[in-house]
């Protein structure tokens, strides 16, 4: 059967249920589908294929027997290689980390996973421990946008999303410490949701500390509830993690949007937005309009918070990576040493007053929410360029990608529940994306909101040229 590569999580379990097909031939078909493309695109970190089809035979003969295992047996899936997974190296897109050593333990959404029969096809490639919004590492190289292998996917879950974009799996596993699950889904076209933290147990925790969020990354948002469903529950390794809240996140799903109070803020305040995308993304408010909710097109009222972040992520990069041995720091890709060097002159009041301005942005979040549903934006201000650069326009190594990343960081200071869906394309045949920020744990809303987008469009629907 042609075509299985393309099927959703949802409908792929429908059709194991019915034994239209088989997860032995859904595995063959992604299998297939990375064989063919990813020569060109390099968005696997690492393979596993005869696990694979052994993981599928095994969930063929549980739904033979009319018992899967969970709500996604036999759904293929991939992992960003900073989630650890049992048996496999997590070499974190890095020469530094020795593989010889053991890897015996999942990380809690791969646990949770495997536990319901997922089939792991392999590992995503990263940016050296996820630290830039695109994907290139001295490990694997550069990984490139399906849409237009000249560009770049974004990061640092960028092998998550091309592979996603490309036809390798339904389910992908990306992870989010200033936009990773959320930039790389809009450059490439696809659904990624960063949760509010917590929800989703993490471990070990970040080195980035309380910014980082681990979530789905699908091709509809109907896959990535019931991707919630999986991974959003309770791991007591995760000291940070939020009590189950026993919600379905499938259940419900098509309620709409009618009225629904959304805040639209096309630049925050301060930013400069391409105007290619701001009209794409004024187009999706006017749809969300048109489903019934009350938009008003406001600023939440603060300033660019990139100073806050730069010094919390800095820190944490000198915490991982500033002792390490002179022979190991020239492994490292050159502007991550760089940014390793600058953190050296952040002093502690300097941290302290981070993590205050943190507070106050935080604070005045929940503050500003408490009159709005959602907020929506650009998922970013541009579309995607040129594989291998650091931003647009990198001149120097200084770690800048920031800049160029203005709608999502400060939404992981504020650990707010965020979504990217895509929203259309630019002239050029790049996709954009209609950003969705919802209330401290109303990722419910944030779903429900892109379900009922995704529903009244068909832009989830367009696949790559070629593929």
């Amino acid at each position: 059967m042609t075509g299985l590569q393309w099927k959703s999580a949802a409908k792929l379990v429908k059709g194991y249920a019915k034994k239209t097909f088989s997860p032995v031939e859904v595995a063959e078909a992604c299998l297939a589908q990375i064989a063919r493309h990813d020569g060109r695109l390099n968005a696997m970190a690492a393979v596993h294929a005869e696990e694979a089809l052994a993981e599928a035979k095994a969930s063929e003969k549980r739904w033979m027997r009319a018992e899967p295992q969970g709500p996604v047996d036999g759904v293929p899936a991939l992992i960003k290689d900073l989630l650890l997974v049992r048996g496999w190296p997590t070499l974190r897109g890095s020469l530094t980390v020795d593989r010889h050593q053991a890897w015996d333990q999942d990380a809690p959404s791969v646990a949770r996973l495997r536990e319901c029969g997922a089939v792991f096809l392999g590992a995503t490639t990263t940016p050296e421990f996820g630290w830039k919004g695109v994907t290139d590492s001295p490990l694997t190289g550069i990984t490139r946008n399906p849409w237009d292998v000249t560009k770049t996917p974004g990061g640092s879950s960028g092998g998550s999303a091309a592979a996603a974009a490309a036809g390798y799996a339904p389910l992908t596993l990306g992870t989010d410490g200033g936009g990773s699950i959320r930039i790389p889904a809009g450059f490439t076209g696809i659904f990624g949701l960063k949760p509010s933290f917590g929800r989703v147990p993490a471990y070990p925790l970040s080195p980035f500390g309380t910014v980082a969020h681990v979530g789905p990354m699908t091709r509809t948002v109907e896959d990535a509830c019931l991707m919630m469903n999986v991974i959003a529950q309770p791991d007591a390794r995760d000291w940070t993690s939020l009590p189950p809240d026993g919600v379905d996140y499938t259940a419900k799903l098509g309620r709409g949007i009618k009225g629904l109070k959304i805040a639209y803020s096309p630049t925050l305040g301060y930013v400069e937005a391409d105007p290619g995308i701001a009209k794409l993304v004024r187009d999706a408010v006017r749809v969300l309009e048109e489903l019934g909710a009350e938009v008003e097109e406001v600023d939440p009222g603060f300033a660019d918070p990139a100073a806050t972040f730069r010094i919390l992520w800095w820190s944490g990069a000198r915490a991982l990576l500033g002792k390490l041995p002179e022979e190991k720091k020239a492994l490292l890709d050159p502007a991550l040493a760089d940014v390793v060097a600058q953190s050296m002159a952040i002093t502690l009041d300097d941290y302290q007053d981070a993590v205050k301005a943190r507070g106050v942005l935080g604070s005045q979040m929940r503050q500003f929410m408490e009159g709005y549903d959602l907020l929506v934006t650009p998922t970013l201000p541009i579309p995607a360029f040129e594989a291998g650069r650091l931003s647009p326009a990198d001149t120097d190594n200084t770690g800048k990608w920031v800049n160029w990343t203005p709608f999502s960081y400060p939404f992981n200071l504020t650990q707010q529940p965020a979504a990217s869906v895509p929203c259309g394309f630019t002239r050029d045949g790049l996709p954009a994306g209609l950003h969705i920020v919802g209330r401290m744990f109303g990722d419910r809303t944030v779903l429900k909101a892109a379900h009922a987008y995704e529903r009244a469009t068909a832009w989830h629907k367009a696949r790559p040229p070629g593929y």
